[in-house]
């Protein structure tokens, strides 16, 4: 907030009288005509790219964005969907049309710690590390909000706070325990670096309870961490209907004036939903005072004056107009964006990339060759084109290669048409195979399974998995595919990790694609012929099963995620193959740090030695020789992509700071302890896994710090 806007929301908020004060604490704001403030709706969406609004440009889903590990093209992406937000609500408004989905304020990104693989919502997020998430999800708010705070393009939302990653259908009843470990050193650093480093305008409690605290009602959570130890000085928004959980669900309040007033009380400014309603009664019955009314809406006000919405303070954006949207740099972005997040986990005697006319007879078979839903995850917008993996590798070959489709099996049902013996489709898939050279398989998932309660169909736990292996008869259909004898070549197409043990050991290729956006296909088809070469790194483990994981209710991070794993891994988090050989050479670090709270610096030149450009994401990890067991181990503390041509080579520094060697006590306090420190710099993780995977040993070094323990800001 400027001095200057934060004193025109306190005279214009001076002039409302009580009722109007709080009828604008409900996300369906009614106009003050007398005031001359507009109505305005408060939800919007625009996770990847803006939703629910019309046509827009559709990229790839956030956790395939993640796969990118590219800190500047999540900012060029935030900087698309604020201007084709802006275009809209300038369009929208001119016409009088300020109804939901219609404004500025988006609701994303989504920074929760996608903790388990069988979240629904996890592909969501930005993936399962705390740094990461924090990179990307500062990167994403800064393009979306601009470089004017005084000035915003668009407001950002940093969801859901915190400590929230299912289950789905528990949500609205939950009680997430977690440790003061857990609860700083995983599932707060992001929302605090969007705070503090992005300058994020707002935050989205989540629906669940933390330790006991309803998360949208948490004096811990709002009051003592986001406003008092991070400062924050945006607004706080409920999660959808989530403060009328305190007293159906919840328990902490018997009414809903109490649930209004312990939800305002902790700084809970916005009700998504329709509780807020009582406020007159909470005011009425003593519970809330009149001030904390005031302040909130004097924060909503500011942030109304900052985006242009009065006359008085107009916006410099106001010139957009919807020639901004689904244009054409835009679409090459989004299929840029695409390209970059397909990760190649799998790739037998160098199969991909495929040379166009050495096939004469592709089959391209599964439920999502052809599957629409299948490009897009959820919270999406529409586009005014969708190519599928099949009419993308179709529109690629052109006449050089026949192309065969089959859909094999259902999504997740045994069978496609609802009067047919149950696997109705196989046979024509087998037949497709057995004509074919060489044969595509598109499994997976979509967000009609995969994604939050409510949106997501009941079949599959709302939204969540019970397991990691492909649904229904997916599993079936390619182990006999695969067992026709012909090149195999696996697409994934889902938002989160699989087991692919068997695909593993018994298919040529696979690319993991995610929810690739609108025209999805055509990336797809140009990466497996060898336009450009998949540049993605996993944001997420892949496990073997789920036969090593806790318990999916327990909060606390023993045995979760790549720090805190102990086996079991498929591929590796930060593992991804390319049609380039990268090898890393002079990689050096300063070996004796004379005090913990001095940096250290660490390098190494990567060197392409392939004939393909490639986009690498230099990864730096550190560990404490000495941690406890509570403690995790590898951690990703450094990334940064460069673009290598063929032949070329780029040297990446990277200034490792105290707190970058802290770790969280169990009480919660951000230190640096003295002693021996491994860290290693390359092409992904240092463990046994990836370098078999690869076939390549990631640099790692011994350092020593010496001097006292001391605590660093967390």
């Amino acid at each position: 907030m400027s001095e200057y806007t934060r004193e025109a929301a306190k005279k214009l908020v001076e002039k409302m009288t009580l009722e109007e004060k709080m009828s604008q604490m409900l996300f369906n704001s009614p106009a003050i005509e007398r005031l001359g403030i507009p109505e305005y709706n408060w939800w919007n969406e625009a996770l990847h790219g803006v939703a629910r609004a019309g046509v827009a440009t559709v990229f790839p889903q956030a956790i395939g964005l993640a796969a990118s590990f590219d800190r500047n093209l999540l900012y060029k992406i935030g900087d698309v969907v604020s201007t084709e937000g802006r275009a809209k609500y300038n369009e929208f408004s001119r016409r009088g049309d300020r109804g939901i989905y219609k404004g500025l304020t988006f609701w994303a990104p989504n920074v929760n710690i996608f903790r388990d693989p069988r979240w629904g919502r996890g592909h969501e997020t930005f993936g399962e590390d705390p740094f990461l998430t924090g990179e990307l999800g500062v990167s994403f708010i800064k393009g979306m909000q601009g470089e004017d705070p005084d000035h915003l393009k668009a407001a950002a939302c940093a969801k859901h706070f915190a400590v929230h990653s299912g289950p789905e259908a528990l949500r609205h009843r939950f009680d997430a325990k977690v440790s003061k470990h857990d609860l700083y050193d995983t599932y707060l650093y992001a929302f605090k670096r969007c705070v503090k480093d992005g300058g994020v305008e707002a935050v989205m409690g989540a629906y669940n309870r933390v330790n006991g605290e309803p998360a949208c009602g948490s004096k811990t959570l709002l009051r003592d961490i986001l406003r008092e130890e991070w400062g924050f000085e945006g607004h706080v928004v409920s999660d959808c209907w989530a403060v009328k959980d305190f007293h159906e669900n919840h328990h902490v309040t018997d009414s809903p004036a109490e649930s209004v007033a312990l939800a305002v009380g902790n700084g809970c400014d916005l009700n998504c939903g329709c509780t807020y309603e009582f406020l007159g009664e909470a005011y009425e019955k003593n519970l809330i005072k009149e001030e904390m009314i005031t302040e909130a809406v004097e924060r909503l006000m500011d942030i109304r004056i900052r985006l242009g919405m009065f006359e008085e303070y107009p916006s410099p954006h106001e010139h957009l107009g919807y020639e901004k949207v689904e244009c054409k740099e835009h679409v090459e972005l989004a299929l840029e964006a695409a390209k970059r997040s397909m990760v190649l986990l799998k790739n037998k005697n160098g199969i991909l990339p495929l040379q166009k006319g050495k096939y004469k007879t592709i089959a391209v078979i599964g439920p999502n060759a052809d599957s629409r839903d299948a490009l897009l995850g959820n919270y999406v917008g529409t586009s005014s084109q969708y190519i599928t993996p099949l009419e993308g590798i179709r529109e690629y070959v052109g006449d050089e290669a026949e192309v065969l489709y089959a859909q094999g099996c259902h999504l997740y049902k045994d069978k496609v048409e609802f009067l047919a013996e149950e696997k109705d489709r196989f046979a024509e898939a087998l037949i497709m195979a057995e004509r074919a050279d060489l044969v595509i398989l598109c499994l997976g998932l979509d967000a009609t399974i995969e994604g939050e309660e409510g949106d997501a169909g009941n079949e599959y736990a709302s939204g969540d998995k019970p397991e990691l292996k492909l649904p229904g008869l997916q599993q079936e259909l390619l182990e006999q595919a695969a067992g026709m004898g012909k090149p195999v070549i696996l697409l994934l197409l889902a938002g989160s990790a699989m087991d692919l043990s068997w695909a593993d050991g018994h298919v040529d290729a696979i690319l993991d694609v995610w929810y690739p956006g609108a025209r999805g296909g055509r990336a797809i088809a140009q990466v497996l012929f060898g336009e450009d070469s998949p540049g993605g790194k996993l944001p997420v483990t892949f496990y073997r099963d789920t036969k090593g994981l806790p318990d999916f209710e327990d909060y606390s991070m023993a045995k979760r995620t790549y720090r805190y794993a102990k086996g079991n891994i498929l591929y590796p988090f930060g593992y991804g193959l390319s049609y380039s050989q990268i090898l890393y050479k002079d990689a050096k670090v300063d070996r004796v740090v004379r005090d913990v709270s001095e940096n250290a610096i660490i390098e190494a030149t990567a060197v392409n030695n392939g004939k393909y450009t490639v986009y690498e994401s230099v990864q730096v990890y550190i560990k404490h020789m000495d941690a406890e067991d509570y403690e995790p181990s590898w951690q990703l503390k450094k990334t940064e992509t460069v673009t290598l041509q063929p032949g070329e080579e780029k040297k990446a520094v990277f200034t490792l700071t105290p707190r970058d060697f802290a770790i969280i006590t169990e009480e919660g306090k951000c230190v640096v302890r003295p002693g021996e420190y491994a860290l290693s710099i390359g092409g992904g993780q240092p463990d046994e896994v990836s370098e078999k995977l690869t076939g390549r040993k990631v640099d790692v070094f011994q350092i020593i710090k010496t001097g006292e323990e001391k605590e660093t800001e967390y």
